[in-house]
């Protein structure tokens, strides 16, 4: 495995150090800049008689006119490429509850990679509310002013009640980042790894290490894609999940996603913890604490030959990726970019976000999830499949306008598109919407309008 060179010779202590960087710039920047994003124009203003178009009295015109058909509103307005962020600041980052105010410096990063990386309007938008219900009726509220809807930072279990209730109860996509996004770009590296080991999904024994939101919702599209669940160990902090374990029955009313997983994986019923749940696993994917030593040398020596080892804690993974190379792992990824085979959302939600919008879709489906992830992995393959290059990063910019395009013809291919486009059609669509984005925040950079960092 190639680790990047710095990896080969720095120090833990120095590791560390060089993770604490965009922390301590973080806090010279943020205030210098106050924000992340901010609101700008799309049309012209030649003088001051264009303010009678845009607002009062022509802006009656299309008023009327939305009135009598409610459609027009995505034809009138920047409704059909708005996002709201929508978070209650109950499972920041790895933060925790920290509170709507501290959650919304993510929640702004969270608007500026939509735009970026996806070409999309998001708006930052904090609750301060945390009942379930209330988040529902405030989202819901919120729907004719959007065309779709990012959860974010949303606690375990209610994040699963909410984004089902949401996604049948609302006419725009509804989407849980931290379930849905990880799933998605998972599924893609766990696509790749397969084949740069040989091995089938269907076949694969894979161990879940961590049972939130992220590993839930994982667990749900990968058994969609074709893993046997029969096959797969979840392991939370009681131990291994089946059917049969005392606290199982008490999940079917506290958390029943979680049950319904108990119930229909482990087929075997291994029990213990995650030493047993790696005996003989052919791919762990964890999404638990940081590390190291979560997972340990010794217990990846007990999976199978050329076993796959996703270790997705941030900042710093469940086990360091030397020490699964060296206890015989084939494969590696991590959630950081300073090793290879990031696995990290921002590949996933600016175009499969991009494409929903673009088709005017009602809903994301697992299948138009699985369809990002597939291509996804089909970029990485075009590229050049290695044991340290299983998934695309960021730069390759080519994968947003793809993604957005497998996306949408997969809504149209649902019967929940709104629009109806060609492939070619689509993908021009979304190429030419994610380039001018890039290209606007780089002419605002040239001429100053974003002032450079302080020093």
């Amino acid at each position: 495995m190639r680790l990047c060179p710095e990896v080969n010779v720095l120090t833990k202590e120095e590791l560390l150090r060089k993770a604490q960087i965009p922390a301590q710039l973080a806090m010279k920047y943020h205030p210098f800049y106050r924000g992340k994003v901010q609101v700008t124009l799309k049309v012209p203003v030649r003088s001051y008689d264009d303010f009678a178009i845009w607002y009062t009295p022509g802006v009656a015109e299309p008023c009327k006119a939305i009135r009598d058909n409610k459609e027009l509103v995505f034809e009138y307005t920047n409704r059909a490429n708005t996002v709201a962020v929508v978070s209650d600041g109950t499972r920041v980052l790895g933060l925790g509850n920290i509170g709507p105010e501290a959650g919304l410096p993510v929640m702004e990063g969270k608007a500026l990679l939509f735009k970026y990386l996806g070409g999309v309007d998001a708006f930052p938008i904090v609750l301060n509310v945390t009942d379930p219900e209330e988040i529902i009726k405030v989202v819901k509220a919120l729907e004719p002013s959007f065309g779709g809807i990012n959860l974010e930072d949303i606690e375990k279990p209610k994040c699963f009640y909410i984004l089902d209730r949401l996604r049948k109860e609302m006419n725009i996509p509804v989407w849980h980042d931290d379930q849905q996004g990880t799933a998605t770009v998972t599924l893609a590296a766990l696509i790749n790894a397969l084949k740069v080991v040989g091995k089938k999904i269907n076949d694969v024994v894979v161990t879940l290490v961590g049972a939130g939101a992220a590993n839930i919702a994982i667990a749900r599209l990968i058994i969609s894609a074709g893993v046997d669940p029969g096959k797969m160990r979840i392991v939370d902090t009681k131990g291994i999940l089946y059917a049969e374990r005392e606290d199982v029955d008490k999940l079917q009313f506290s958390d029943p996603w979680k049950y319904e997983l108990a119930v229909k994986t482990n087929r075997d019923r291994v029990t213990g913890d995650i030493p047993e749940a790696l005996n003989g696993a052919d791919v762990v994917i964890a999404m638990s604490k940081p590390g190291p030593g979560v997972i340990k040398k010794e217990w990846v020596e007990k999976m199978t030959t050329d076993a796959i080892v996703f270790a997705c804690a941030n900042p710093i993974p469940e086990i360091w990726p030397w020490e699964a190379k060296e206890a015989g792992a084939k494969i590696i990824a991590t959630g950081r970019s300073d090793f290879p085979n990031q696995v990290n959302n921002s590949l996933g939600f600016p175009g499969i976000f991009r494409g929903a919008l673009d088709v005017r879709a009602r809903t994301i489906t697992d299948e138009m999830c699985i369809a990002a992830a597939n291509e996804l992995a089909r970029i990485a393959e075009e590229k050049g499949l290695s044991e340290d290059y299983i998934i695309p990063t960021m730069e390759d910019w080519e994968v947003y306008p793809r993604e957005a395009t497998a996306v949408g013809m997969k809504a149209i291919e649902l019967g929940l598109a709104r629009i109806k486009m060609s492939e070619d059609e689509l993908y021009e669509v979304a190429y030419n919407t994610i380039k001018n984005a890039r290209e606007l925040v780089h002419m605002m950079m040239r001429e100053g309008f974003i002032p450079a960092p302080p020093e």
